[in-house]
């Protein structure tokens, strides 16, 4: 008897999902453990994986389709086996007429399949052609790095593993370096020629009812400190030419403002855990270790990737770890376990030019900071002279059902300590 495949629900949050792209045609075989499809949650675009084994005998929803959680995506059985109808109260005859349309889908997909394995063929036989080492034809697979544009240190220009990891080091830098800013030369995307309706996406859809429930339901307190980011700019200029100095073939672990920040963060909320805490009703959680997210910003709204532990890390792999994350989230890869168990959150602004800002909170977290721009502008120093110096605005938004002033003033005090004295995240 054949089987209908369901919309599993593949985030927390999910309502419907979006089928982007199916992977499996009909007419084709499939095992248990095969990807059917892509579909885009409202955080990311995630796999289907089959259970089944047998014949695709229809896909009940084209490519683009939204579909609601339990809904029908396709079909599988034996060969010839009629095909179910997906909704067990529509008339006999609409399933004859399904299984009219299915055996001209099989048709034209077999046809299609033909010509997709023919390009497939001639593209391993050009990639053939290429000299690499099977390890590193592996990994260039696995990070989708095309082995035409890599320049091989081997013997006759064989490409070698360290070639394919250098490219991988720098796409994941270049990533996650390069907001993905808008020319101000191109007034098109402020001033649309044409008025129309903008379909809202799931992700849009779930954002903005998330965002309207924490600021519905969480009574937001705001608390803003500035920091002379000289320190930090210093050391981060030390450690990037010493990490290059370390590692010149793959071009040092190039670090950010923001990984800095973000390790100083977990820092202070070690020495402040009344900031690390999440409202549950008629209990606060104080938690244990710092789960920390940060925004990242993809087409059509933002996502939070988790770095996990960060309290735990070292500068180095806190560098690594959001580097890889924010290339998952601006390719919507992230699992639901990459997205999800945050205690604190940081967004940064910064490299737009925004000087200053207030986050709204990301539930269950009790708090955001929110990171502005490095300004240069005269201040007093130390002997009473105007001198110019480099600052930039922090600002704390706090759920005051857990975070009284005096504990986010105390957190911003110890930030500012931290990141003035960058060594003293490092011991």
């Amino acid at each position: 008897m054949a089987t209908i495949i369901e919309m599993p629900k593949l985030s927390d949050t999910m309502t419907v999902g979006v089928l982007v792209n199916w992977l499996k045609k009909v007419g084709d075989q499939v095992e248990s453990g095969d990807i059917l499809a892509e579909v885009e949650t409202d955080k990311a675009t995630m796999e289907l994986e089959n259970f089944d084994e047998g014949i695709l005998l229809t896909q009940y929803v084209k490519e683009g389709d939204k579909v609601p959680i339990g809904g029908a995506i396709c079909a599988i059985g034996e060969e010839g086996e009629e095909i179910p109808d997906p909704n067990p109260k529509s008339k006999a005859t609409k399933n004859n007429q399904k299984k009219t349309k299915n055996s001209d889908n099989i048709s034209k997909e077999n046809k299609s399949a033909i010509k997709d394995t023919a390009t497939l063929d001639s593209v391993k036989e050009n990639d053939s052609k290429i000299k690499a080492s099977p390890l590193a034809r592996k990994i260039a697979i696995e990070h989708n790095i095309p082995l035409n544009a890599i320049n091989g240190s081997g013997p006759g220009g064989r490409i070698l593993k360290e070639d394919i990891l250098h490219a991988v080091e720098e796409s994941l830098s270049a990533a996650a370096e390069k907001p993905d800013a808008v020319p101000l030369s191109d007034t098109s995307v402020f001033f649309a020629r044409e008025g129309k309706n903008i379909p809202v996406s799931n992700m849009r859809e779930v954002i903005a009812r998330r965002l309207l429930e924490s600021k519905n339901t969480i009574p937001h307190i705001y608390l803003e400190i500035e920091i002379d980011a000289e320190p930090i700019l210093e050391v981060r200029a030390t450690l990037n030419k010493n990490l290059a100095d370390l590692a010149p073939e793959k071009g040092g672990a190039k670090l950010t403002i923001n990984d800095l920040i973000m390790k100083g963060c977990a820092e202070s909320l070690r020495r402040v855990p009344a900031v690390n805490r999440s409202w549950q009703g008629d209990t606060i959680t104080q938690h244990h270790n710092v789960h920390l997210a940060f925004a990242v910003a993809v087409e059509d709204g933002l996502l939070t990737p988790v770095i996990r532990n960060i309290d735990n890390k070292s500068l180095r792999q806190v560098s690594a770890d959001a580097k890889e994350l924010a290339v998952k989230a601006k390719n919507k890869k992230l699992t639901p376990d990459e997205m999800q168990g945050s205690t604190f959150t940081v967004s940064n602004l910064g490299m737009y030019g925004i000087t200053s800002f207030y986050g709204i909170i990301n539930p269950p977290n009790a708090a955001l900071l929110s990171i502005g721009a490095v300004i240069v502008r005269p201040v007093v120093d130390k002997h009473n002279n105007i001198v110019p110096g480099k600052r930039m605005t922090l600002g704390l938004s706090g759920d005051h059902r857990v975070i009284d002033g005096a504990a986010g003033a105390h957190f911003l005090e110890n930030l500012k300590e931290i990141l003035e004295a960058p060594a003293l995240m490092m011991v």
